[in-house]
């Protein structure tokens, strides 16, 4: 009895053991909240400097041979369409949508505990000190253009506005803007201390394009 007992405590640890564990690191990471914000307000320097900034980010954390792209929309240009085809996945491994519909769907996995910066760190939300749960993004619930909520195209950090999502996916109340993670409500202006005053830091979502 002892011997089968013994047996069976065995097995049952290998087959855990030999169970494929989520990814810890940033090798197989397809997507990131930036854990910090270009320094300029929504001033990125354009697309161009959005996406190095996450490209930089990116391979600062370990990830190798891909293209990163922010998720950001301008004049011309939709934010859904510079991602890529998906699927993505975080640092843990978690996949956060298959693809471009299922990500701007309610079926995506996008929340407070998902929504992780490049190190696989959550971003501070709603009920944190400080807030950062603002993200920016220039764009409609749908992934396309925001007309003239972009900042001057990421270009600006004075006046003007940019439409930002929630990464925690939570707001005031319950209505469907509040919860949304890439199309909240306008920035209170284009500056870094605008930016921070309505719960954002000029964070962005990151994508792994190809």
């Amino acid at each position: 009895m002892h011997t089968f007992v013994f047996a069976a405590a065995t097995a049952v640890g290998l087959a855990f053991a030999a169970a494929p564990a989520l990814a810890q690191d940033a090798s197989t990471m397809t997507f990131f909240v930036t854990s910090v914000g270009a320094g300029d307000g929504a001033n990125l320097g354009g697309l161009a400097g959005a996406d190095a900034h996450c490209q930089k980010l990116a391979e600062a954390a370990g990830s190798t041979g891909k293209t990163w792209h922010a998720y950001l929309s301008a004049e011309g240009t939709n934010a859904k369409d510079r991602i890529g085809a998906g699927p993505w996945q975080n640092f843990k491994g978690e996949v956060i949508a298959t693809d471009v519909a299922n990500l701007h769907s309610a079926d995506n996995k996008l929340t407070k505990a998902t929504a992780l910066d490049e190190k696989g760190m959550e971003i501070k939300g709603r009920g944190d000190q400080p807030n950062q749960h603002d993200i920016l993004t220039g764009s409609n619930p749908d992934g396309t253009l925001a007309a003239g909520q972009t900042c001057g195209d990421w270009t600006l950090n004075g006046e003007g506005s940019a439409i930002v999502g929630h990464s925690d996916r939570m707001g005031l109340d319950d209505s469907d803007a509040a919860k949304s993670w890439n199309s909240s409500h306008p920035s209170r202006g284009c500056g870094q201390e605008a930016l921070v005053g309505t719960g954002g830091a000029g964070l962005l979502y990151c994508f792994a394009a190809m």
